[in-house]
């Protein structure tokens, strides 16, 4: 660029980073902002990361015992928590470690420290050394994130788990209550199961993942039953007590019939809230919203014409993939190109076993909008590899304009059903429509032939499902 555009990101995570790397390959001054040693955030160091290398460790536990299905028996597993906090660590460090080299391979200036702002041209940044300065800035991006939510009634105990604390797994308890039944909740209280843990969860509304669609969270609630001590549907938590042994809890059922139980450890997971506090926005242009979220446009412009922001700060979903996207359209906008964050499909996967993950348009939205779709759907019953796994408990679905035939929503849940929606993302961003999947040659045996046998049932021609034809 003919003149530098001095940018300043806040916060490294994988909106902030991207954001980054993405402005100084564009030719940008770009520095970064950021309390940890490197880059990568809570996704990195105490969030997707660490998360999905215990989830892997629950799943070799879980294949190991159901092997006995066809014919191969193994021994009770002998757990080395050490080793396996180690190489969760070892994960993040080499992950973070090469995000740090790859901001110095661009010249970035990264400042480890706090910022806030001044004004709308400069910030304040306290360093983690101890010393202070003032910054001044062109443009910059706010990427501060979001943190757990918890309960103004929880006393402060070392019983009680937020996410954070559960993920550096200093103890597997004998019993576990899970407080939110959502997906941080789920994917934890499978992991802390397959390790030892007697889980119980708590759920205020009627159904696990309130998100989902209900038959594909259904297949997840009927599993976790089969594993689970207790689900406490549409109950909510009135009290907590600490006790020398743990936590007391007092719930309330939905005939508000109140009792008691007694916990080794309590795991809070109902939600996370934007990173928006003690950044000086008063000293800005920039609006908050009363849930947190900074305003923003379709270009994460904000209502300061000096700042971005993008990811969780910016609103909902609070996805890690999502706050990537924004990061490279912010920084577009400011080198001023025509773009804009107008997403059809932001896919959300539960890394759960099964695992669930949708795309587009659900079913629960389409009837709440009175949209006219139809819904096809595929059993992994009738999948020659679902049965190779043993694993036919999964379904595959796709959300089909009638009129258009498009592809306007995919929802799946079964075995890697986060690797294959991306295929369902692809489809409704380039506007497909059902005969495009029918007529894609898809690998056999594979579990992705179920999108192709999806659009085959929609028109009654599905070779592996019978399935009379529809005017």
């Amino acid at each position: 660029m003919s003149e530098r555009i001095k940018l300043v990101v806040i916060g490294a995570g994988p909106g902030g980073y991207t954001a980054a790397f993405l402005a100084a390959d564009m030719g940008m001054d770009v520095t970064i902002i950021e309390k940890e040693t490197n880059p990568g955030g809570i996704c990195l160091y105490r969030g997707c990361i660490p998360s999905k290398a215990f989830l892997h460790v629950a799943k070799i536990i879980s294949e190991a015992k159901h092997a006995k299905n066809f014919g191969i028996e193994y021994g009770d597993p002998k757990i080395d928590l050490n080793k396996v906090r180690d190489w969760k660590k070892g994960i993040v460090n080499k992950l973070t470690g090469g995000l740090g080299q790859l901001a110095k391979a661009r010249k970035i200036k990264y400042v480890q420290g706090e910022a806030s702002f001044v004004d709308s041209k400069t910030l304040k940044v306290k360093r983690m050394d101890g010393s202070s300065e003032e910054l001044s800035f062109d443009k910059t991006i706010l990427a501060t994130g979001s943190r757990p939510t918890t309960l103004p009634f929880a006393p402060k105990s070392p019983h009680i788990w937020d996410s954070t604390a559960a993920l550096e797994m200093d103890t597997v308890p004998q019993s576990l209550l899970i407080i939110g039944g959502g997906y941080i909740g789920m994917e934890l209280g499978t992991v802390y199961h397959e390790l030892g843990s007697k889980i119980s969860v708590v759920e205020m509304l009627s159904s696990l993942l309130p998100g989902a669609d209900r038959d594909l969270a259904d297949v997840l609630t009927k599993r976790v039953q089969g594993m689970f001590a207790n689900i406490m549907l549409e109950t909510r938590v009135l009290k907590m007590e600490e006790t020398a042994n743990g936590i007391t809890i007092t719930f309330a059922g939905k005939n508000g019939k109140e009792f008691k139980e007694e916990y080794n450890k309590v795991l809070i997971s109902i939600g996370r809230k934007p990173n928006s506090e003690n950044l000086g926005l008063e000293n800005t242009k920039v609006k908050v919203t009363p849930r947190g979220f900074v305003e923003i446009d379709d270009q994460r412009r904000t209502n300061d014409e000096n700042i971005y922001a993008i990811g969780d700060i910016a609103g909902d979903p609070m996805l890690a993939h999502k706050a990537s996207h924004e990061g490279r359209v912010a920084v577009e906008a400011i080198a001023g190109h025509k773009v804009a964050f107008e997403p059809r499909a932001i896919p959300a996967v539960v890394f759960t076993d099964p695992e669930i993950a949708w795309c587009g348009l659900t079913e629960g939205e389409a009837q709440k909008s009175g949209q006219d779709i139809r819904v096809v759907k595929f059993s992994w019953g009738a999948s020659g590899r679902a049965l190779t796994l043993d694993r036919q408990d999964g379904l595959t679905k796709l959300i089909i304009s009638p009129q258009t035939q498009r592809i306007l929503g995919v929802g799946i849940v079964g075995v890697g059903a986060g690797e294959m929606i991306a295929e369902g993302v692809l489809a409704i961003e380039m506007g497909s429509v059902a005969n495009d999947l029918k007529l894609s040659i898809h690998p056999h045996p594979t579990l992705s032939e179920t999108m192709m046998e999806s659009a085959e049932v929609f028109f009654g021609t599905a070779t592996h499902i019978y399935k009379a034809k529809q005017k």
